[in-house]
């Protein structure tokens, strides 16, 4: 029961980022793609009309990934997104005609397995990207979402993992679109996969110990006995509150509690110190990924921990419109945050990933200086959010493109998505953005 309601938490909030995602740049790229090339109308497209599987995954889960406000998993030497499996399960589940129970069920498969393969077969420090684990996980939920037989699921999974081992370079130094578009594409691969599979095409069945497999070419040894895997490791995974990197989220938490506990203006702000877990200051403040203070698009600024600060004490706020092409650019949000300083500190190193630690120090120009120290946030594993925060969250996102009609029975069908036909919430996501649904049409 407590996986089932965090899968539909999970499912409502993915859907709010895809939607919002709608009208960006890159997904629009990506849909005239679609378009272009082309595809029977098989499955649905989030914001109109049909394509085939694989292409519908991929264009879905560019959509849920693009804002970077999707959930997360922490491991000790791996973060990974699972709700990027939402594009591909959904397509391959509604391929199958299944309903929302298979949806759940297939979600639930890719989440243990993505979540699991990041706790025990790190890959980041070898230099890959975890899309490497990703694939298998697409493979085992698409295998799931269509029906297939044990042998042919093996063969989806093999073939998926052997041929989508992604580099790590998608989220060093500069950024570029193709940090969003990175799962996406493993997705497009790994659904391939399935239907290769499904017609009797085999793959490397050794792909984990084989010679010159997995772990021998990039993970090293590792033993996860699948037989005795439970279902339950979304409930481990953490809800973003705000839009943006996911080790970001406590600082911003606790930034925007002391700019409104103290009411301060942006004028009084003379700088802030950042005190974090080795990972975070890796990942997203000049550590061993890159500098991070030459911030001049939406991917450079997500995963800016200086740019983030500064733009939630400038704003109030960190979601989509801080990462306007203008705003990113303006002289405030550039000034200052090149008065963050980030530091990685051993004993929150030591917290982490049970916890999401930070200490947080705000200079005034009068000379005060306002910390909070923060183990969690709201939406954080240890501390999560109701049903309420995300559907107020999905609500914020998906109004402006679906309307506020749509949003609601898009709400409510995921509610209660295990007693429904995935037809009915492909039918109210294909109609997203369309006059008469009530929403702003995209184009």
């Amino acid at each position: 029961m407590e996986a089932r309601e965090a899968l539909k938490l999970r499912v409502l909030d993915s859907l709010g980022c895809a939607i919002a995602a709608l009208d960006s740049g890159v997904v629009r790229a990506v849909r005239r793609e679609v378009e272009e090339m082309g595809g029977r109308p098989l499955s649905t497209l989030i914001g109109g009309g049909r394509t085939s599987p694989d292409r519908a995954a991929f264009h879905n889960a560019a959509a849920v990934r693009y804002l970077d406000f999707n959930d997360s998993f922490m491991a000790p030497g791996e973060t990974c997104h699972p709700s990027d499996n939402l594009g591909p399960v959904l397509a391959a589940v509604e391929f199958a005609g299944g309903d929302g129970r298979d949806l759940l069920v297939s979600l639930a498969i890719a989440y243990q397995v993505q979540c699991r393969l990041s706790e025990v077969a790190p890959v980041r420090a070898k230099g890959f990207d975890h899309v490497t684990q990703g694939a298998y996980a697409v493979a085992a939920g698409t295998a799931r979402g269509l029906g297939l037989d044990p042998a042919a699921t093996a063969n989806a999974i093999a073939i998926a993992g052997t041929a989508f081992n992604a580099l790590r370079v998608t989220r060093t130094g500069s950024l570029s679109n193709w940090k969003g578009l990175a799962y996406p594409n493993a997705a497009f691969g790994a659904v391939h996969a399935a239907f290769l599979a499904r017609a009797g095409i085999t793959g490397p069945r050794e792909v984990f110990e084989g010679n010159k497999g997995f772990m021998e070419a990039i993970a090293g040894r590792f033993s996860i006995d699948w037989t005795s895997e439970g279902l339950d490791a979304v409930t481990r995974t953490s809800i973003k509150r705000f839009n943006a990197e996911f080790h970001s989220q406590a600082v911003l938490e606790a930034v925007l509690e002391l700019r409104r506990e103290y009411c301060l203006d942006p004028a009084q702000i003379d700088g802030a110190t950042i005190e974090v877990f080795q990972v975070a200051y890796d990942i997203i403040g000049g550590g061993e990924e890159g500098e991070k203070r030459l911030v001049r698009s939406k991917e450079d600024a997500d995963h800016s921990l200086p740019y983030l600060v500064a733009v939630a004490l400038l704003d109030g706020q960190v979601f989509p419109p801080q990462f306007a092409p203008d705003r990113i650019v303006q002289a405030d949000v550039q000034a200052l945050l090149r008065r963050v300083v980030v530091r990685p500190d051993p004993e929150l190193s030591a917290r982490f990933p049970q916890q999401h630690p930070c200490r947080v120090h705000i200079r005034l120009r009068d000379g005060r200086t306002l910390t909070r120290e923060k183990s969690a946030y709201l939406g954080f594993f240890t501390t999560p959010a109701g049903w309420s925060d995300v559907d107020e969250k999905f609500r914020r996102l998906a109004t402006p493109v679906a309307g506020e009609s749509a949003a609601e029975r898009i709400s409510r069908t995921v509610r209660g998505l295990e007693h429904v036909r995935i037809e009915e919430l492909c039918s109210l996501l294909e109609m997203v953005g369309r006059p008469e649904a009530g929403g702003v049409e995209h184009g």
